[in-house]
């Protein structure tokens, strides 16, 4: 697992315009990223129009999800969706599924009719799809056909039932480094000291039995920042990780923060201690990631 090539993906929010958009997605491609992947939430594009556009706009990066929310979604209609996508964009489509976090209040979405289910539900919910998609992917009857049985598969989260699930049918494990205990506030989630990651990467170890070697791991990185002052930086992001000192916030694996020389090493590092060789960052760290991408290409 640990002999990997690195794979980098950015997972994008929004755009102003048609025009913004493309720009966007063909600049991720220039800076060197694997994967381009829309976001789901509230607030932001509608994932499968913007996919086909980035398609469009770019030539050999996939196309992704960083992450559906498989709440929201019917699995038939899903299908439908992810077959035509697909279809649309020759193949290159790397679908993200999970439970889903809050993208808004209980109260907004609760005014909007939307459903605010407890984690529990949640993951109930993600279970059912991976077992209607792996269904109805193999079902003759689905049309309009998939170009393959079922794009590659990356399930996210950070519970044991989840990373159960995943161990058990994706393609590819997505570690987001959540804290334990109750994680819904809206955005981004209070984040897990090293150790925390270390179990659940050895709980999904222990449960891949022979997919060992087939299956990839990814991290996100919620915080990319190429600086000299490292320990300034790190004080900065205390609203990520309020439980930890600044020494352990620079132990998390999805803080890249550093000069480019230093990210390089941490990243090197966490694919030797954890066997991440795709690493996600959002939006705001596609400039930042350009010379780390660059340094590890010429390494």
């Amino acid at each position: 697992m640990t002999g990997r090539a690195f794979r980098f993906g950015v997972a994008l929010r929004a755009a102003a315009d048609r025009r913004e958009w493309m720009e966007k997605c063909r600049k991720a491609e220039d800076v060197g990223f694997d994967t381009i992947s829309v976001i789901d939430h509230l607030g932001n594009l509608a994932p499968f129009p913007a996919m086909v556009l980035a398609a469009e706009a770019t030539e050999r990066a996939r196309i992704g999800t960083y992450v559906l929310n498989a709440t929201l979604y019917a699995p038939a209609l899903l299908v439908r969706d992810i077959a035509t996508t697909d279809l649309l964009i020759d193949g290159r489509l790397e679908l993200g599924l999970a439970a889903g976090r809050p993208s808004a209040s209980r109260e907004k979405l609760q005014a909007l009719g939307m459903p605010y289910p407890t984690p529990a539900e949640r993951a109930t919910l993600l279970e059912n799809v991976v077992s209607d998609l792996n269904r109805l992917f193999t079902d003759p009857a689905v049309n309009p056909a998939p170009s393959r049985r079922r794009p590659p598969l990356l399930l996210a989260g950070r519970a044991g039932r989840v990373l159960r699930l995943a161990a058990a049918h994706a393609d590819i494990v997505a570690f987001n480094g959540g804290a334990d205990g109750p994680n819904d506030r809206v955005g981004l989630p209070v984040f897990a000291g090293v150790e925390a990651i270390a179990e659940r990467v050895e709980l999904v170890k222990s449960l891949l039995g022979d997919r060992i070697t087939e299956v990839e791991f990814n991290h996100e990185a919620p915080a990319v920042i190429v600086t000299a002052a490292r320990r300034a930086a790190l004080e900065r992001l205390q609203h990520l990780a309020p439980s930890l000192s600044i020494a352990e916030r620079g132990e998390v694996p999805g803080f890249l923060v550093g000069t480019s020389e230093q990210i390089v090493d941490k990243l090197i590092e966490n694919r030797e201690r954890f066997g991440f060789t795709y690493i996600t960052v959002l939006e705001g760290g596609l400039d930042a990631m350009e010379p780390v991408i660059e340094l590890l290409r010429q390494s």
